[in-house]
């Protein structure tokens, strides 16, 4: 069994490539999972909706899940509690802690067995081969190593933190909002533990921006396709577009919910909406990295 995970900050394109890469025989895009949990059991995140339209607890395709990896005469409510309180010692600050010893962790922890098995059950249930997660916590994409029966792959999902500034100071809906200074602190800290994950696994590593996917979505999937070892058909279009079916994802962007012929297309409003004020202070907060990751620094 396979697993892909997406690394790098939120709003960044995850959704979409996830969505585009289950559209391959044999894939299944599970979403944000690490969120199952939070909110899918307890509701106290947002965004609590499988990819299905569903809740998770009414979806049989995460009710069986959640069944399987619930330990016998517990309470799905009392385990996801369990669960997320084990998940707080796996956050992104200790990926470089788990890099050093992926099998040791916090006594009596239990997330690296329930993270496996319910790759397990996802697995045995999607019948796929490949697993995507989207995740982004690179903390948890450090734990694949260690997991029985998972061969890991890793993207590593970037854009422009000056867009990702723009993206989270607009209310939406299934989220929070975040300033830009506070958006481009956590741009920072989770590329770098992606970088730092990506180093430890290079040969089974990929780098990925997001305009990259955006401009040439057949080019960036060829190559994502390539890193899993699979040789089938690219769900692309030569025009960029692509034929999206149903998906059982957690969490994510809205985009999740779309179905039918879509365009995948760079969102480029930020160019003019992003004030100018925050565009210079995102720019020198991520600048050390603008320049690695072949962005413009001006402003």
């Amino acid at each position: 069994m396979k697993v892909l995970y997406i690394t790098g900050w939120c709003r960044s394109g995850s959704t979409m490539l996830g969505n585009v890469l289950a559209e391959v025989p044999g894939v299944v895009h599970v979403g944000e999972l690490r969120f199952l949990w939070l909110n899918g059991i307890l509701g106290t995140g947002s965004n609590g909706r499988c990819g299905c339209g569903s809740g998770h607890l009414e979806c049989p395709f995460w009710s069986e899940i959640l069944g399987d990896v619930r330990p016998s005469g517990t309470s799905l409510e009392r385990h996801a509690a369990e669960v997320v309180a084990w998940q707080d010692a796996y956050r992104t600050r200790h990926t470089w802690r788990v890099l050093r010893d992926p099998a040791r962790g916090p006594a009596g922890n239990g997330w690296p067995d329930v993270l496996a098995a319910t790759y397990r059950a996802v697995a045995r249930v999607s019948g796929a081969r490949v697993i995507v997660d989207s995740s982004k916590f690179a903390s948890d994409a450090a734990l694949l190593a260690s997991l029985p029966g998972v061969e890991g792959r890793y993207v590593h999902l970037i854009r422009d933190p000056r867009a990702v500034a723009w993206s989270w100071l607009r209310p939406k809906d299934y989220t929070g909002r975040r300033s830009a200074l506070n958006s481009t602190w956590h741009w920072t800290g989770f590329n770098l533990a992606a970088e730092a994950v990506g180093r430890a696994h290079r040969d089974r590593s990929l780098h990925l921006r997001y305009e990259a996917l955006a401009r040439s979505p057949r080019a960036a999937v060829d190559a994502v396709l390539d890193l899993l070892g699979i040789e089938g058909r690219n769900p692309v279009a030569a025009d960029g577009t692509v034929e999206l079916g149903g998906n059982h994802t957690v969490t994510g962007n809205p985009n999740r919910f779309g179905r039918g012929r879509t365009r995948i297309e760079e969102d480029r409003r930020w160019h003019a909406a992003l004030p100018r004020s925050q565009r210079s202070a995102t720019t020198l907060m991520a600048l050390p990295l603008l320049h690695r990751y072949g962005y413009e620094k001006r402003v």
